[in-house]
């Protein structure tokens, strides 16, 4: 009879309340704060202007915001007064803004073209594999496949591709699948989200996953993890950030241009402006991929006419009426 669980205690909540991502930028804030910047905590309002002037311009404002907002919270955790809320810390963070405007970086969207490409090379080198008995590449293509069929198809991006759970997918041969995320970015309620999606003819992220099953052998657990060289499959999720160089790999593997301008946000992409273009509703699109409003989703689908030609030519009459000769003006 197997052992019962040890009880839960204060700090298992207490942890359980905070995502991973959001511990790991707290820590990384402290660290570059105290450590490389020499900064002392607790901190008070002009040491946290200082530092800001000194990085002004060569973080980014969201970074900056970011560290500001994670050197807040440490106080609060500490049970100290948060400088963070003085005037002169938000007027600070507002006047970068103003000197220093970004350019918001999008991240460039995988178009369905490029990813039946990538798709069949995967295919090629799985063939390849399994008549050479690599059985590391083998399970390498296998999982990167399903990766990008997941990932492009459910518009995820690294968060929700690392946090895919065995346990919480249940998928259908031929029908479909439903995967269940405990806890989303947007997600106040901490309730998660079941997404579903379904079987296709072709490109079919079903069919990926059960292979990647079928292949790894993986019965519970993460769904994406690491392998080694001699094809040993980590226990462990791989961790969201190696997904970006992961994917970019991949992507260069198979012959893409500008692989280094990818980024997990490409899936999302991809799949958001192959949608649009091909007649989704926004409103049905947001329902599908779980925007709670439509700047977020108007952030990831990339116009087809970025110009408005089309709509301009429309409008523009076929020829422009000569205009008459103007009247002789008096001497």
């Amino acid at each position: 009879m197997p052992a019962a669980p040890a009880p839960l205690n204060i700090d298992d909540y207490l942890h359980a309340a905070t995502r991973d991502n959001t511990r790991r930028s707290y820590r990384a804030a402290v660290k570059h704060f105290e450590v490389e910047w020499g900064g002392f905590l607790p901190a008070t309002a002009d040491s946290l202007v200082r530092y800001l002037a000194e990085h002004a311009g060569k973080l980014a404002h969201n970074t900056l915001k970011q560290r500001i907002s994670a050197l807040g919270q440490w106080h609060v955790d500490q049970g100290f007064p948060d400088p963070t809320k003085a005037p002169v810390v938000r007027k600070m963070l507002r006047g970068i803004l103003e000197l220093h405007p970004a350019q918001e970086k999008r991240a460039k969207p995988l178009q369905l073209a490029a990813l039946e490409q990538t798709i069949a090379h995967l295919e090629r080198e799985r063939e390849l594999a399994r008549q050479q008995a690599r059985f590391a590449d083998l399970l390498r293509h296998t999982r990167d496949k399903a990766l990008l069929l997941i990932g492009f198809w459910r518009g995820f991006r690294s968060d929700e591709l690392a946090r895919l759970d065995i346990e919480r997918i249940e998928a259908v041969a031929g029908e479909g699948m439903r995967i269940h995320l405990p806890r989303t970015k947007t997600d106040r309620s901490l309730k998660g989200s079941t997404y579903k999606t379904p079987a296709l003819s072709r490109l079919c992220p079903v069919a990926a996953y059960l292979d990647w099953l079928a292949v790894s052998g993986l019965s519970s657990g993460p769904v994406l993890r690491g392998i080694d060289r001699w094809g040993r499959i980590s226990e462990e999720a791989v961790n969201a950030a190696s997904i970006i160089p992961l994917l970019r790999r991949i992507l260069k593997s198979a012959g893409i241009d500008d692989a280094h301008l990818y980024s997990s946000h490409s899936l999302r992409r991809g799949f958001a402006s192959w949608a649009s273009a091909n007649g989704w509703e926004m409103r049905a699109l947001m329902e599908y991929v779980g925007w709670k409003n439509i700047h977020s989703a108007a952030r990831y689908v990339e116009s087809q006419d970025p110009y408005h030609r089309a709509m301009l030519e429309r409008l523009l009459p076929q020829q422009t009426a000569a205009l008459g000769t103007p009247d002789q003006a008096e001497p």
